[in-house]
């Protein structure tokens, strides 16, 4: 079995204290990557379990499930899904906007929330991520994880939008940008080892949330750098659950990326029964 685990600090959480020892011993790899690429990674059958965008779940759910009650994300603002422009967002009709090679979820959200919420059409490229590039060739950009973390820090002259906020705001629902999903085929071949796994993710969880996210805010400042301040405002900041709440917001978001065209079907959710 590979897990596939995205390198971003907003979903450590759910990794943290998994026991990779045990699981090396049952014949568990590990593969670390952005969201983007762990997406590709699990639709090729190269990772079975991991962190992967919304977007990417809703393409694929019918070759696809979730570990119940694990997400990454947020009722308001989400603080590292920014978009950055020289205008105020209204304005960008017709304008040039960058979005990130990193993203499936967020790039899908600015489009939505553009088309559907703005009533605005501007151009759309495809860029990796480098918010000074970014915005010397484009009227704006969109980033996320650490990437907009650090250039929300350097930015002192642009527009900054937070998609977490404004989706909550037209919605008044959770904005689910990462799921803990499996191929189905682990349910008959790896069953066992299936439950384990996501039952020590969530336990991972738990225990973070118990600790207030201490030994993760001290390794995010390692790291990343920032104040201890900042991200354990950060990580509080975000939800890491997944309930009824945040099956209606990702149902809503399914739908409104039907009605743009970025999905062909509206997908089930279907959840693992540890039963």
């Amino acid at each position: 079995m590979n897990i596939g685990e995205i390198n971003y600090t907003n979903i450590i959480p759910l990794y943290f204290y998994l026991d990779r020892e045990r699981l090396k011993e049952n014949g568990v790899s590990i593969t670390d990557a952005v969201p983007s690429r762990i997406n590709r990674l699990m639709e090729e059958k190269k990772v079975d379990i991991g962190g992967i965008s919304s977007f990417s779940f809703g393409k694929n759910a019918d070759r696809y499930s979730l570990i119940p009650d694990l997400s990454v994300s947020a009722f308001g603002k989400v603080n590292s899904i920014f978009l950055f422009s020289k205008y105020r967002l209204e304005e960008l009709g017709g304008k040039k906007v960058a979005l990130t090679s990193s993203s499936e979820t967020s790039v899908a959200l600015v489009k939505i929330i553009m088309w559907q919420f703005y009533r605005i059409e501007p151009s759309f490229k495809v860029e990796k991520p480098n918010f000074e590039k970014m915005m010397e060739l484009y009227d704006a950009c969109l980033l996320i994880g650490d990437d907009a973390i650090s250039a929300n820090r350097k930015n002192s002259s642009y527009h900054v939008y937070d998609l977490g906020e404004i989706w909550y705001k037209e919605t008044g629902l959770p904005m689910v940008f990462a799921v803990m999903a499996y191929r189905k085929e682990m349910e008959t071949e790896k069953r066992e080892l299936l439950s384990y796994v996501g039952q020590s993710m969530t336990e991972s969880k738990e225990r973070c949330l118990r600790e207030n996210f201490a030994p993760v805010v001290e390794r995010a400042v390692m790291e990343h750098g920032g104040t201890a301040a900042f991200w354990e405002s950060y990580f509080n900041g975000l939800d890491y659950g997944f309930n009824g709440e945040h099956e209606k917001g990702l149902s809503v978001y399914f739908q409104l990326a039907k009605e743009c065209g970025l999905l062909q079907t509206i997908p089930s959710i279907l959840k693992l029964s540890y039963k």
